[in-house]
């Protein structure tokens, strides 16, 4: 009897910075069921998003692929991913997987899966606390039990929302970090980001009403990461459970970091510093992957398909643009990239390139945040980035520039396409304002987030047109048509 092809559960989880957890160094415990999983199996200290936010990372990391290839790198991609694309689950699906993606349904980069099952992944404070892990264990838990006991290998994709904003976890959670006064008047840091006008209602439904102390925000986001570990315990203990553990390939990856207090742009994924690009990589697999093994060369979420096929002992003709892991973990490479091209086109659009000793970050149109066209920070000695050394440094800049605009006139080249930075000249989905902005003054004044459910629809609005397309058809249809 021929034995059973290995399974694939993949996490992705929304927003999570590996800084923030306790696998990382963290000082905080945050993570202690994740840091036990780590033990046994291989952690990537050094694992990056390059293409940020949710749906250009998530592109990458489920298509092996980077943005000239994906096309993407907004959240508000028009269209889906170009139609020669083939991504993980049409892959697995073509060697006899089934496919479920569980909170990822309607975005682009979430082609090809089998079954798309949904849970409330959001909330605000009017709601109260926001179990966003357990409710999306109602409906893991029984998937994972109906897939384990059909005949055929599964893969099972999870999106994570917590610790994605809002940082709204249950008790205990919310004050697990904190034991301050939230509300004390005298504190005042707070301020700068009740007045950040862009985002300001967005803050004030779902923050408590008069936070003054930015702590209690950043404890929020801490408490939504530790809550969000006890609720991936109950699925790593349901995977033993049901006797899985050995014939599984379990993968935990972060699709982006976020901006806390940092650099002035509050409590979201906003420019490429790297509190946004660097995201856990943690991946188990007994008797083909070693335990505890902590690798510390440079990775990218378009590693992440090769590595899985190559596990999974799949062959495949698509030349990808990442690279198998397996050669970094046994030692026989040192690093997959000595230095990499960076994106975000959603809040900023600005691109990059990032070395061990440097990032560079250039400004293609007038961002909201008001910050400079230029940014060079050395990380070794500024890890931070606190420190803008671009006027000081001309020459770095310029070399770093160079290598920059080669290597991307190397990869339109191969891809016979135009970077999809320069053209995704929408990429802000503003209705009043067309084209890029001409000024920081009149991106702050045009864009702007209302209340967390307003934010919740950006990733899902395809969906909901396709939704409202077939709800419009079906009244025509026999007085109402089918639900």
């Amino acid at each position: 009897m021929p034995t059973k092809k290995t399974n694939v559960i993949l996490f992705g989880i929304d927003s999570l910075r590996a800084d923030h957890m306790s696998c990382y160094g963290y000082d905080r415990q945050t993570t202690p069921h994740i840091d036990r999983f780590a033990q046994d199996a291989v952690l990537f200290e050094n694992n990056f998003s390059a293409h940020i936010p949710t749906t250009s990372a998530y592109a990458s990391m489920l298509t092996g692929m980077d943005c000239f290839s994906t096309s993407v790198v907004a959240l508000r991609h028009k269209g889906g991913l170009p139609k020669d694309l083939r991504t993980l689950p049409e892959i697995l699906r073509e060697a006899g997987y089934d496919t479920t993606c569980v909170g990822f349904r309607g975005n682009p980069s979430s082609r090809g899966f089998d079954r798309y099952l949904d849970y409330p992944s959001w909330g605000n404070w009017a709601e109260g606390r926001s179990p966003k892990a357990e409710k999306l264990n109602e409906v893991a838990v029984p998937e994972l039990e109906r897939l384990a006991g059909r005949k055929k290998p599964f893969c099972l994709f999870l999106r994570h929302m917590d610790p994605h904003a809002p940082y709204l976890p249950p008790a205990p959670f919310e004050r697990m970090f904190y034991s301050g006064d939230e509300l004390d008047r005298k504190n005042r840091s707070m301020q700068p980001v009740m007045d950040f006008k862009p985002f300001c209602d967005f803050f004030a439904d779902w923050m408590p009403p008069g936070i003054t102390d930015a702590d209690y925000i950043t404890a929020q986001y801490d408490g939504a990461i530790a809550y969000m570990d006890a609720a991936i315990q109950r699925l790593l203990t349901r995977i033993d459970e049901l006797g899985l553990s050995d014939n599984t390939l379990v993968v935990l990856n972060g699709d982006h970091g976020e901006t806390l207090y940092e650099h002035g742009c509050w409590y979201d994924h906003h420019g490429i510093y790297d509190n946004c690009l660097y995201v856990p990589l943690i991946i188990r697999l007994p008797g083909k992957l070693p335990a505890g093994e902590r690798v510390s060369g440079t990775t990218l979420h378009q590693d992440l398909v090769p590595t899985i096929l190559n596990l999974l002992n799949i062959k495949s003709d698509i030349k990808f643009d990442g690279q198998s892991l397996l050669p970094v973990v046994d030692g026989k490479q040192a690093s997959n990239y000595s230095d990499f091209y960076i994106t975000e086109c959603t809040w900023m659009r600005k691109h990059g390139w990032r070395t061990p000793e440097w990032k560079l970050m250039i400004a293609l149109e007038p961002d909201f945040h008001f910050k400079p066209e230029v940014e060079l920070y050395n990380l070794v000695n500024d890890p931070l980035e606190l420190k803008n050394l671009a006027k000081k440094e001309p020459g770095i800049v310029a070399g770093l520039t160079a290598r920059m605009n080669a290597w991307i006139a190397k990869r339109e080249k191969e891809t016979d396409t135009t970077n999809p930075m320069f053209t995704n000249l929408q990429w802000h989905g503003s209705t009043s304002h067309d084209g890029p902005f001409k000024s920081s003054q009149q991106a702050y004044e045009t864009l702007h987030i209302g209340s967390a459910g307003s934010a919740s629809k950006l990733q899902a609005g395809s969906k909901k047109k396709k939704d409202k397309k077939k709800k419009k058809k079906g009244k025509k249809k026999k007085g109402g048509g089918r639900r």
